[in-house]
């Protein structure tokens, strides 16, 4: 029987055609993604489910989606699907995370010339009769100076649009290398020299615990006075009350927003101040962006549906199906390697060395170099994906180098991630016992045990006693279970470290509890995919 596609959302026909043409069962309901229940109702009957941004994928859904195996989004956004809940039901999410990203820069850039020349508010005047040509006195892009904050794709091709204007660039980005910067032509800077220096700041990151609100009111208090602000990446990376406070009194001399921290966003702080121009999330919205995003979601899920090929997935690692039966450990270790490093760094990655022994060296280490660089980056940045990871490393300048090794030690096999920075080199050992389940085994060139749980926390410290005794009494003070406490140390009296297991997250004030112990160097929450 073939396989059958529900496309509810508005698709074009071309994409809905390459379903057809590649003999799937296809049925387009393009209004469909607004009624909740009568998806619920339905969804039980396809493999497949092409939507845009207008359906909603919650777990009800996915709890009736029986036999559902792939979601595809037409476009990079997949906030609209609950992707945790696919996980567990067994059903692949899938993006098109490079359809848009043109169409999205250009949107910036036009939005930038908007508020520099006050466009939308004299097209009003003058549609309404006057005439007031000394009321708009806008300001040139030439020789000013842009800040980007995010040079990944979008960003960079915001970069590469504003050099060709004339532009001075700054860019801030975690991992963004020196070198690239240089290819780029831009000036590689920390967040506050760009607040300090930038004529207009452009905003392209993603909405992450690290990203958000990244324009605070104290940010949004470095800026240069007579500062333009342009946000077309996501609602809630800036403090929209403060930026209204900050265009009122003259601090901001104007802001263009396409994206809000509610939408649809009927109201808002920065609604009806005369110097903001507004759009309704329009970034990916031209006839070219929307048609390649939905000819490209059908394709890969033509693809997975017919021949088990998986592309641009969110939640599971491109490999055949034959490979997943026994490389599903050793990738999920790698990315559990990654993740770890990717927490534990906040300077611009340089390079990252694997090293794989035994019997993984054996295997398709593609894939598992890719999930180890997506563990890395995706803490930064969770739309990454084991397809995507690659590139945007490539495209940032990020050396990868691969070594594969006959079995060396204890272990049947194991995979070691070297990240290099431009402070320092920071490693973690990893391996996969019989049961199936992944073990770090070593971190910092310490050896250890440690199983891995969804949230951990990890201290450092000089080998002393009282360091486990602050660690359980402070757990235990603040309801804070220890599930498991794995210790390692280089030598009597050495460095040493601590990685708990715990129960539920590590709130921020037991953290600094445990600094004010002063026993410890370094502490850290971390928070793991564990299925």
């Amino acid at each position: 029987m073939a396989p059958k596609v529900l496309v509810s959302d508005k698709l074009s026909e071309t994409a809905v055609q390459i379903f057809r043409d590649r003999g799937i069962d296809v049925d387009f309901m393009p209004d469909l993604g607004k009624d909740k229940e009568k998806l619920r109702e339905i969804i039980s009957q396809y493999d497949g489910l092409a939507i845009r941004s207008a359906t909603k994928v919650t777990p009800k859904i996915l709890d009736a989606a029986d036999n559902l195996k792939v979601i595809g989004r037409a476009g990079i956004g997949t906030d609209n699907i609950d992707k945790d809940a696919a996980s567990k039901k067994g059903v692949i999410v899938m993006n098109t995370p490079f359809g848009n990203m043109i169409t999205t820069a250009e949107h910036a850039i036009a939005m930038m010339f908007a508020v520099a020349r006050q466009i939308p508010e004299a097209s009003a005047s003058t549609h309404s009769g006057k005439w007031e040509k000394s009321k708009f006195m806008g300001v040139e892009l030439t020789g000013k100076t842009l800040g980007v904050i995010g040079a990944g794709n979008i960003g960079g091709i915001v970069c590469a649009r504003a050099l060709g204007l004339k532009m001075k660039v700054l860019a801030y980005d975690p991992f963004l290398g020196q070198e690239k910067a240089d290819q780029m032509g831009v000036e590689k800077v920390e967040l506050d020299e760009l607040l300090a220096r930038a004529d207009f700041i452009t905003l392209h990151v993603p909405l992450t615990d690290q990203t958000r609100n990244i324009l605070s009111r104290e940010n949004l208090g470095k800026t240069k006075p007579g500062v333009r602000i342009v946000n077309c990446a996501r609602g809630g990376l800036v403090d929209e009350v403060a930026l209204a406070e900050l265009l009122k009194s003259g601090h901001v001399a104007g802001a263009a927003f396409d994206v809000f921290a509610e939408e649809p966003a009927t109201e808002n702080p920065l609604f009806n101040l005369p110097n903001v121009v507004c759009t309704p999330h329009l970034g990916a919205a031209t006839t070219e962006a929307q048609e390649n995003v939905a000819l490209q979601v059908a394709e890969q899920m033509s693809d997975y549906l017919l021949t088990g090929a998986v592309t641009n997935a969110l939640n599971m690692p491109s490999v055949t199906a034959e490979e997943a039966k026994v490389m599903g450990p050793w990738i999920k270790l790698a990315d559990h390697l990654g993740n770890f490093i990717g927490q534990m760094t906040d300077e611009p990655v340089k390079a990252i060395n694997i090293l794989y022994d035994g019997v993984v060296s054996g295997m398709n280490l593609d894939a598992l170099t890719c999930a180890s660089v997506a563990g890395i980056m995706k803490s930064a940045n969770p739309e990454v994906n084991m397809v995507s990871a690659p590139l945007i490393a490539k495209e940032r300048g990020i050396k990868i180098s691969t070594t594969r090794q006959d079995k060396s030690g204890a272990f049947e096999g194991y995979i070691k991630l070297t990240v290099v920075t431009s402070e320092r080199e920071r490693s973690i050992g990893g391996t996969v016992f019989s049961d199936g389940k992944p073990r770090f085994i070593q971190i910092k060139g310490i050896n250890i045990d440690a199983e891995i749980g969804r949230h951990m926390l990890y201290t450092t410290n000089h080998d002393e006693p009282g360091i486990i005794g602050a660690l359980g009494q402070t757990m235990g003070e603040n309801d804070v279970n220890i599930a498991n406490f794995t210790l390692g140390r280089s030598a009597v009296g050495g460095e040493a470290i601590a990685l708990l297991y715990v129960d539920s997250p590590v709130p921020n004030p037991v953290i600094a509890k445990l600094h004010e112990t002063g026993l410890f160097q370094q502490i850290r929450a971390l928070q793991f995919d564990v299925a």
